[in-house]
C-alpha cells in the first residue's frame, strides 16, 4: 500500500468545515486531516486518520466535545426519565437475578446473584438447590475508589468446590485481574493477577493449581496487548510473576501457533486428557491433546486433534469417546463420534444425522445419553436425546413452546440434566428433567415475576423474500390490539455475524416499546446461524453485503404490508451489528428514520490494527488479501458515507475503556457522518468514559444506555411524550 498526504489540506479542510449550524452549542465539526492509500488498485480517503492515535490531543478534545454535548441532549428528552423509573420498578419486582451459575460434581452451587438493591452481581455458594446460601465476594467492596466500579464474571470452582476463581474488571474493560478463594473459610488468596482476559482457568485434579491464559497488556488502547498470549500454571500462594510457562506459541513453534491467536488449555476431568485449544473468531477449533500423565513433563507431546479444515464447531467426551458437532457436509450440523484413544475424524460415526428442517444447535452429554438442541429458523426450538445404549433419537417434549433452550448438566457419571427455556414474550424457566420418568422439575432460584403489562402481546413470525429472492426470518413482537398502521413505530434490530443467532429472549425493559404502541421487529439476516452453517457463511467476508440487504428488505416488507413508515423506522445494533446498521443506512439512507450503532465496527479497513482487530480477521477478512481486502471496504460503514445526503437521525456510541471495538472506529464514521450529512435531523456522539463494550456495565448504566435509545428513537420518530 503506498501512502501519500494530499497536498490540497487546506481546501479539504474549508470544504468539510464550511458547514454552518443554528445551535451555538453544537461543538464544531473535527479537524481534517486527510490521508488517501490504493489498496489493490482502490484509492481510500481517510481524513480522520490521526484518530487512531490514543493519544492524539485535538482527537481527544474533540470526542470530549461531542460526548458532552451528547450527554445533554440525552438527558433533555422528556420521557427519558420514566423509561428509567419504569426499568427499575420492573427490576424491583424480582427478588433476585441469578447468573452464570457453576455446579460441581459433589453438588457444590457457585453463581452471581443481583438483589434489586445490587448494582451489579455478587457471589454466592450453596450446597444443592436447598442449601444455605451464602455470600463470597461482593465487587462493590473491592476497591476504596469509587470511581471503579468493579464487575466479576468468569466464575470457576475447583473440581470438588473447595476452591473457586474469577475476574473483578472496572468500569466495563474487561480488563481483569483474576482472583482465587478458598471457599470454605471465604478467604482470598494473596496473589492478583492481572491482564487477563477469558483467561478460561482450567483447575487441576489436586485442586490447588489451574492453567490461564494472560495477555501482554492491561491496557485496552495497546495494539499488541493480544499478540502471543500465553498459558501459565498457576499454583494457589505462589508470585504470579514465577508462574510456568506452560503453552504458547514460543514454547511449541512446531504447532503452527499465529500470533494473534489466543491459546487456551482445558484438564477434562472424564477423559482424564488435557485439551490445547488455539482460538481467534473462527468457529472451527484448532485443538491438541495429551494425557494428564504429560502435565509435569518440560516439553509435553501434543497430539493434533482437530485442524481447521476439520470444520469442528465444539466438541465432548466420556470415559472412551470423543463426540464432535460439525457442519462438515451438513449445513445444518450433525453430530459425530469416534473412539478417543484413536480418533480419526475420516472414520467417525455420524450419530446424529442432519436435519433438514432444523439445525442443530448445542450438545450436552451426562449418564443417560447425549442431549441436544435444534432450532428452526433461529426462533423455534426443540430438545432430542440420542439414547446410548438403543442408539435411537428421542423427541423429549418440553413443558411449553421453547424459542430457545440452554442445557446444563453435572457430568458423564450423573443424571442430572437442567432446561432453561426462553421465548420472546415469556420468562426464562429453568427445568430439571427425569429422564426415567419424563418429568420435568421446575427449579428456579428465584421465583419468575409477573407483568401484567405483557399479557397482550403476540409475536408473528415470518419470512420475507430478501433483494436476492432469499427468505429471510423476521420476528415480529406487538400488542394483539394493534392494527397495520403507517403511523407505527419500528425498533428494528438484528446482528448477523460470527454465525451468532437472535435466539428469542425474554426482556421486560426491550418491551417497553410495544408500551408505546410501537413493534418490536427482529430480522434474522445472514451472517447469523439461524438457518445453518450456509446461513451464516452467506454474510461472510466477500458475502457480507446480504447482512444489511437483508435488513434494508425486511424494512421495505414491513411498508410495503402497512405496518408502518419510512418515518417511524429505528434500526439499531451493537459491536460487529455495527456493519449491518451503518450500511443498511449509508445504503438507504431514505429508508430509515433513526439510526443507532453502538460501540459499533464502523470502520472495519482499519479495525485490523487496533487490539482486538488481528483475531477477528477470520469474520471479517484481512487487508493483506484483495478479495478479502475489498471486501473490507465494501462492508466499511466510514468509507461509504457520501457527501450532501441526507442522512437519518443519528446516536453513535463509543465506550472509551472498550477492549473489543476501540473508541476510535465509532468517532471516525461520527466525525465523517457529521461533515458529509446535509439533513438536520441530529446526529450525536457519545463516548462513555466508565464503559467499555457494554458487557459488565452496572444496572443503572444498563438502565440508562437503553432509555437514551429508545428515547432519542421515540423523539426522531414523532412520539408527542418524548418531543423537545
Amino acid at each position: 500500500m503506498k501512502l501519500k498526504v494530499l497536498l490540497l489540506i487546506f481546501y479539504v479542510i474549508v470544504f468539510f468545515n464550511c458547514k454552518k449550524t443554528s445551535d451555538p452549542q453544537k461543538p464544531p465539526l473535527a479537524e481534517v486531516k486527510q490521508v488517501t492509500e490504493t489498496y489493490f488498485g482502490k484509492e481510500i480517503y481517510d481524513p480522520y486518520r490521526y484518530m487512531e492515535d490514543t493519544k492524539d490531543s485535538i482527537a481527544l478534545k474533540w470526542i470530549k466535545a461531542q460526548s458532552e454535548y451528547a450527554r445533554n441532549i440525552l438527558n433533555s428528552i422528556p420521557g427519558r426519565q420514566e423509561l428509567i423509573d419504569k426499568m427499575k420498578e420492573f427490576d424491583s419486582r424480582k427478588q433476585a437475578k441469578f447468573f452464570d451459575l457453576q455446579i460441581t460434581e459433589n453438588d457444590h452451587y457457585f453463581y452471581l446473584k443481583q438483589t434489586p438493591n445490587d448494582e451489579t452481581g455478587k457471589l454466592f455458594h450453596r450446597i444443592g438447590f436447598t442449601g444455605k446460601e451464602e455470600l463470597l465476594f461482593d465487587p462493590e467492596t473491592y476497591s476504596k475508589d469509587s470511581s471503579q466500579k468493579f464487575t466479576i464474571d468468569n466464575i470457576i470452582p475447583s473440581l470438588d468446590g473447595t476452591n473457586i476463581s474469577f475476574e473483578v474488571a472496572p468500569n466495563g474493560s474487561e480488563s481483569a485481574i483474576l482472583l482465587a478463594m478458598d471457599v470454605n473459610n471465604k478467604k482470598l488468596y494473596p496473589e492478583r493477577i492481572d491482564r487477563v482476559w477469558f483467561s478460561s482457568p482450567s483447575w487441576l485434579p489436586d485442586g490447588k493449581s489451574f492453567l490461564y491464559n494472560r495477555l501482554n497488556s492491561g491496557d485496552v488502547h495497546d495494539p499488541n496487548r493480544e499478540m502471543d498470549s500465553k498459558v501459565y500454571l498457576h499454583v494457589l500462594g505462589n508470585d504470579p510473576s514465577k508462574d510456568l510457562e506452560f503453552f504458547s506459541r514460543s514454547k511449541y513453534p512446531g504447532l503452527g501457533i499465529l500470533p494473534e491467536e489466543i491459546p487456551i488449555v482445558s484438564y477434562d476431568k472424564d477423559s482424564k486428557n488435557l485439551f490445547a485449544l488455539i482460538l481467534s473468531v473462527s468457529p472451527n477449533l484448532k485443538v491438541c491433546m495429551a494425557p494428564i500423565s504429560e502435565l509435569n513433563k518440560n516439553a509435553i507431546v501434543w497430539k493434533t486433534l482437530f485442524k481447521e479444515s476439520d470444520q469442528i464447531y465444539n466438541f465432548g467426551t466420556t470415559e472412551n469417546d470423543l463426540y464432535a458437532y460439525t457442519p462438515k457436509g451438513a449445513s445444518n450440523f450433525k453430530i459425530i463420534k469416534m473412539a478417543l484413544a484413536k480418533p480419526d475424524i475420516e472414520k467417525a460415526e455420524t450419530i446424529v444425522p442432519e436435519s433438514k428442517e432444523e439445525s442443530i444447535t448445542s450438545f450436552t452429554i451426562n449418564k443417560d445419553g447425549l442431549y441436544y438442541t435444534t432450532s428452526k429458523n433461529g426462533v423455534s426450538a426443540n430438545l432430542y436425546q440420542f439414547q446410548y445404549l438403543n442408539n435411537e433419537i428421542k423427541l423429549i417434549p418440553l413443558p411449553k413452546a421453547s424459542g430457545d433452550i440452554y442445557l446444563k448438566t453435572k457430568g458423564i457419571q450423573h443424571s442430572d440434566i437442567w432446561i432453561t427455556s426462553m421465548g420472546w414474550i415469556n420468562e426464562s424457566l429453568r427445568y430439571k428433567y427425569n429422564a426415567l420418568t419424563g418429568e420435568f422439575k421446575e427449579e428456579n432460584l428465584s421465583p419468575p415475576a409477573k407483568y401484567p403489562e405483557y399479557a397482550d402481546l403476540t409475536v408473528e413470525e415470518i419470512e420475507v423474500p430478501g433483494l436476492d429472492g432469499e427468505k429471510v426470518p423476521l420476528s415480529l413482537i406487538y400488542n394483539k390490539s394493534l392494527k397495520k398502521d403507517v403511523a407505527n413505530p419500528v425498533f428494528m434490530f438484528g446482528y448477523g455475524a460470527y454465525g451468532y443467532s437472535m435466539a428469542p429472549y425474554f426482556s421486560p425493559n426491550l418491551l417497553l416499546w410495544t408500551m408505546q404502541g410501537g413493534i418490536i421487529a427482529i430480522p434474522h439476516v445472514r451472517g447469523g446461524g439461524e438457518k445453518g452453517d450456509s446461513w451464516y457463511k452467506a454474510g461472510f467476508k466477500t458475502t457480507k453485503p446480504n447482512t444489511w440487504r437483508d435488513l434494508i428488505a425486511c424494512a421495505e416488507y414491513l411498508i410495503k404490508e402497512k405496518y408502518t413508515d419510512k418515518n417511524k423506522i429505528t434500526i439499531n445494533s451493537a459491536s460487529a451489528g455495527g456493519i449491518l446498521i451503518g450500511r443498511a443506512m449509508t445504503e438507504r439512507p431514505d429508508l430509515f428514520a433513526v439510526a443507532i450503532p453502538e460501540v459499533g465496527c464502523m470502520n472495519t479497513l482499519r479495525g485490523e490494527i487496533s487490539p482486538n482487530g488481528p483475531v477477528n480477521a477470520p469474520e471479517f477478512g484481512t487487508m493483506k488479501d484483495s478479495a478479502e481486502c475489498l471486501a473490507l471496504i465494501e462492508m466499511d460503514s466510514y468509507l461509504n458515507i457520501k457527501d450532501s445526503i441526507a442522512y437519518p437521525a443519528t446516536l453513535i456510541t463509543a465506550g472509551m475503556n472498550d477492549p473489543r471495538v476501540i473508541y476510535w472506529q465509532p468517532a471516525k464514521f461520527a466525525a465523517r457522518l457529521l461533515a458529509a450529512n446535509k439533513s438536520d435531523k441530529p446526529l450525536l456522539f457519545y463516548t462513555d468514559y466508565e464503559a467499555g463494550h457494554g458487557i459488565g456495565d452496572t444496572k443503572t448504566k444498563q438502565f440508562e444506555s437503553l432509555a437514551d435509545i429508545f428515547a432519542f428513537a421515540l423523539w426522531q420518530t414523532g412520539n408527542q411524550k418524548f418531543v423537545k
